[in-house]
């Protein structure tokens, strides 16, 4: 993978290899800031985390229940990071 390439994740049994030996429900990527697309239905679903971007401005819900896999944006690989750190 080029760094400037997002990692698709797969999501098993509702959870994300975020890191290596650190899984992360599927439901904190919806909070990610690095968290790009969801994989639902086999459509791309875009990332809630994407509602406080000023470009995106995504207001649509995603069924994390149905999520095959979550598009990342982490290329440095630092894990999980909440958005509510920056809006808060």
């Amino acid at each position: 993978m080029a760094e400037d390439e997002n990692r698709v994740i797969p999501v098993v049994k509702g959870r994300v290899d975020c890191l290596p030996g650190k899984k992360e429900p599927v439901e904190h990527c919806g909070l990610c800031i690095y968290s790009r697309e969801f994989r639902v239905n086999e459509k791309q679903a875009k990332s809630p985390a994407l509602a406080y971007c000023a470009k995106c401005r995504v207001t649509e819900k995603v069924d994390y229940s149905k999520a095959t896999a979550v598009t990342c944006a982490d290329r440095q690989r630092e894990g999980f990071h909440s958005i509510t750190n920056l809006i808060g």
